[in-house]
């Protein structure tokens, strides 16, 4: 770890009421000592000192501040750290970083670099580190309650107890490497192929549930598709309240898949407007319709707009029914009779200009986003490298058997456990001596 102080600006800047400024290392409290009149060896940890901060050198005034002193390890970072809560002047903001960085062994952190100290002093795995950046990214509820219920060690907890369950079997299998004179007795034998088959199961399990997480933080894909002049475009302005794409009564107007971002009930939605199907020898929307039928077919969710005044679901070919929502826009042209025979098979009406069956809409892809990809377990996989290091570990776990040398078959649990390791950040051999020297007695 860098024997350097760090600092940053923590909130964002610009003109703002209040700013903070996060200070961590061993010489945090240096910035009291040398920028205020506070005296630096009586301060109480985690109690606010109003007090002056000043240029060290002429003493000019900078500000009127409240700072607070979080004592190693019990901080953030597991390092001392001042923070600083002045005024959001960016004239405020310049003068006192620029002073910090005046003190010796002081420079600005680098992106990321709190959260990668409270990394290495152990006061978050990776996993938690990463939910604390899907936090601070969060757009929607259902984004911050997944991000909050990854920062609380939800995954964390699930990945370290596998890993310790295969740290235990690698332990007995190096006790005997080293003691190869011992024959392994058949209820060690019994007890270490349960534990593996159990893991399998579990981890297939894991890995078996919907990509709901990834979805969660990365966006749900709902792709417009259909005839053109069916009215997307107008529908994807009049969700969005805006002109956020040319709308006109020329058909092939939309030629490229245009993507916009929606909150619908708290699910992070990616909405993208396709070009109208149809037949043509125009080169561009030809390309243009290749690049929706592409869109259709990775989209989670597909919304089928349709002329309900002049068409009916059967216009649609080769669209997954199972993913596919049939809308009948223009539904204030429609008759009674029309109206009913197409609730009939199945379609929502909908208006784009007067608004009609919108909130039925949201309604639907909502019910359709919790009823298709959502988990009643709180240890849902987020990232796709978590999935990657689980089939890798999965891998070496299917390839265990006590039928081959005892070297390889240690070896394919030092990988499964490593794979583990992979997602947490625990990576290290002294464990591995833990167990072999704590669980039981070598020296009998």
């Amino acid at each position: 770890m860098s024997e350097q102080t760090i600092y940053a600006l923590s909130t964002v800047y610009g003109k703002s009421g209040v700013a903070v400024i996060r200070i961590s290392g061993k010489h945090a409290l240096t910035a009291l000592k040398k920028m205020s009149s506070l005296n630096t060896s009586s301060l109480k940890a985690r109690y606010a000192y109003f007090t002056q901060l000043h240029n060290p050198e002429t003493q000019e005034p900078l500000d009127h501040a409240l700072v607070l002193y979080f004592k190693a390890p019990h901080s953030f970072t597991g390092e001392d750290i001042v923070e600083i809560q002045c005024h959001g002047s960016k004239a405020v903001l310049a003068l006192i970083i620029e002073n910090l960085s005046k003190i010796k062994n002081f420079r600005l952190a680098e992106p990321g670099e709190f959260s990668k100290r409270a990394f290495y002093n152990q006061k978050m795995d990776l996993t938690e580190a990463e939910g604390l950046a899907d936090l601070i990214d969060a757009e929607t509820k259902e984004q911050q309650k997944q991000a909050l219920r990854q920062m609380s060690g939800n995954l964390k907890n699930l990945y370290s107890s596998w890993r310790e369950n295969l740290l235990e079997v690698y332990a007995y299998l190096e006790a005997y490497i080293d003691f190869p004179e011992e024959d392994i007795p058949d209820s060690i034998v019994e007890k270490n192929l349960n534990t593996v088959f159990k893991l399998k199961k579990e981890i297939k399990e894991h890995l078996s549930s919907s990509d709901f997480g990834e979805r969660m933080r990365e966006g749900f894909r709902v792709v417009l598709t259909g005839p053109t002049n069916a009215g997307k475009s107008s529908l994807i302005n009049t969700i969005l309240q805006r002109q956020a794409v040319i709308v006109s009564n020329i058909a092939g107007t939309t030629r490229d898949a245009i993507d916009v971002h929606l909150d619908v009930a708290g699910y992070p939605v990616i909405l993208t407007d396709t070009a109208g199907l149809r037949q043509s020898d125009d080169e561009i929307e030809k390309q243009g319709i290749e690049i929706a039928r592409s869109k259709a077919k990775e989209a989670d969710l597909i919304l089928a707009v349709f002329d309900g005044s002049k068409d009916t679901p059967e216009i649609f070919h080769n669209l997954d029914k199972n993913k596919t929502i049939y809308i009948a826009n223009k539904s204030d042209l429609l008759k009674p009779a029309q109206k009913s025979a197409l609730e009939k098979e199945g379609c929502l009406l909908l208006s784009a200009k007067t608004k009609d069956g919108l909130p039925q809409l949201f309604d639907k892809i909502k019910s359709t986003i919790q009823n298709t990809f959502s988990s009643q377990s709180t240890q849902i996989i987020t990232r796709a490298r978590y999935r990657e290091s689980l089939k890798e570990c999965l891998e070496n776990l299917e390839m265990f058997s006590f039928n081959k040398p005892i070297e390889l078959s240690a070896e394919d649990i030092r990988l499964a456990a490593r794979a583990l390791g992979k997602i947490t950040g625990q990576i290290e051999v002294d464990e591995i001596l833990d167990k072999i020297f704590g669980s039981f007695c070598i020296g009998k």
